[in-house]
């Protein structure tokens, strides 16, 4: 499976202490898929600006999805930019996509960062592959964890120290940035919501 998929899969696991924000795991969705790109060949970045670059189109479904979506004329799209427009509900897709595929699974517990209640990891080969890499504390999906609140930072976890590829640590600072700035946003909406009720019960 992809890197976007492996996240998925944690996010949703019924093991999972925390859970996940939809917002925050369609931004890392996002970058996930923009890192694939990236290990393909399909694109390359220049600065923050993502290049489209290579012709073979990605096997899977919806990274293919993720690839004609780019744009492609200059200048070319930043990669903040990229995340807000193709994150935008794709936790709900790749919920779609998965429970099709048979990798997801209806249950009568369990939870699901997309308003399923009911939704977990099928035991499948995959599953099993996803949590290995996150057992093992593979760099790229321990950042994208840790970035939506799976995970506590771990020493060499962070955006900078992790992958050896300048352009996936560039993706991952970006993930990073938009997660906070959604935060951001939360709290604003959040303490203007009761500054409103606090005005009526006045």
């Amino acid at each position: 499976m992809s890197t976007a998929k492996d996240l998925f899969v944690i996010a949703t696991d019924p093991k999972a202490e925390r859970p996940v924000g939809q917002g925050d795991l369609s931004l890392a969705l996002a970058g996930a898929e923009l890192i694939d790109l990236i290990g393909a060949g399909t694109v390359t970045l220049d600065g923050d600006r993502i290049v489209p670059g290579g012709t073979a189109t990605p096997t899977d479904p919806l990274l293919a999805e993720a690839e004609s979506a780019l744009t492609r004329t200059t200048p070319y799209e930043r990669v903040e930019d990229w995340l807000w427009r193709r994150g935008r509900d794709l936790a709900t897709t790749y919920l779609t996509s998965l429970e099709e595929d048979g990798q997801l699974v209806r249950t009568r517990g369990g939870r699901s960062p997309v308003g399923a209640d009911h939704v977990e990891p099928a035991d499948t080969p995959d599953r099993r592959r996803a949590l290995d890499r996150r057992a093992r504390h593979e760099p790229v999906l321990a950042v994208l964890a840790t970035a939506v609140g799976l995970d506590d930072p771990q020493p060499g976890t962070d955006a900078e120290a992790a992958p050896g590829d300048e352009a996936v640590t560039t993706v991952l600072a970006v993930v990073h940035d938009a997660v906070m700035e959604l935060e951001a946003v939360r709290q604003r909406r959040s303490i203007e919501k009761a500054a409103f009720a606090n005005v009526w019960r006045a």
